[in-house]
């Protein structure tokens, strides 16, 4: 049987939810709060599988809320239900811990799927707040390579193939090998390359040949 606590200020909402819970004869709800302070306290006095919170609460909003159960109560996977889909949301609900984000919006199925993975130690996102993350961390990822390939630019031929080298983890020695130079010159061509970059150490730069694609 998995455990829920179901928190939101409205009661006709929690009505709502409950009963699209209750379809599922493996999902009980075992407590409700009508805001995040109470949510907090029969969290820890229940210790149920998943707490389903909205986010706009008085006294204390679902985000705090989550984040204050997953320290109080560690068994408890939280699972934020809301109508808000704002990126500063999801990234702080993820972010605080959140084991799912779930739109009201959504179709039920989507509710008793996010519980359930949840309640066995998944995680689960609404598919348009899925698709919404996925779009934003490619677009980051992008951005960074565009801002990478920027920085490698500026160096020479040889000081790429040398940065190429150190992303992908070979040693002064190697990189000498592999280039027929001598490791005093790799040597100089990794201080000229960190300098460059403007990078402290080698993984630094590795990072920046994995993110302008040079590995």
């Amino acid at each position: 049987m998995i455990r829920v606590l179901l928190a939101d200020d409205e009661a006709m909402v929690r009505a709502g939810v409950r009963a699209i819970l209750s379809a599922d004869p493996a999902i009980e709800v075992v407590a409700e709060a009508g805001d995040g302070r109470e949510a907090v306290e029969l969290a820890r006095a229940h210790r149920p599988d998943v707490a389903l919170l909205d986010i706009r609460m008085p006294r204390l909003d679902g985000l705090a809320a989550g984040e204050q159960i997953v320290r109080a109560a560690p068994g408890t996977a939280v699972v934020i239900l809301t109508t808000f889909s704002e990126d500063t949301y999801i990234a702080r609900a993820l972010g605080g811990g959140a084991s799912g984000f779930l739109l009201k919006s959504g179709d039920p199925h989507e509710l008793l799927s996010g519980v359930r993975a949840a309640a066995d130690g998944g995680a689960f996102l609404s598919p348009k707040v899925a698709r919404h993350v996925i779009s934003e961390l490619g677009a980051r990822r992008l951005a960074r390579g565009a801002a990478a390939r920027e920085r490698t630019e500026a160096l020479t031929a040889r000081e790429r193939q040398v940065l190429a080298l150190v992303g992908a983890g070979h040693s002064n020695a190697e990189i000498a090998r592999r280039l027929h130079l001598t490791e005093g010159t790799v040597k100089g061509y990794v201080s000229a390359v960190l300098d460059r970059l403007g990078v402290g150490n080698r993984v630094q730069a590795a990072i920046v040949a994995y993110e302008a694609g040079l590995v």
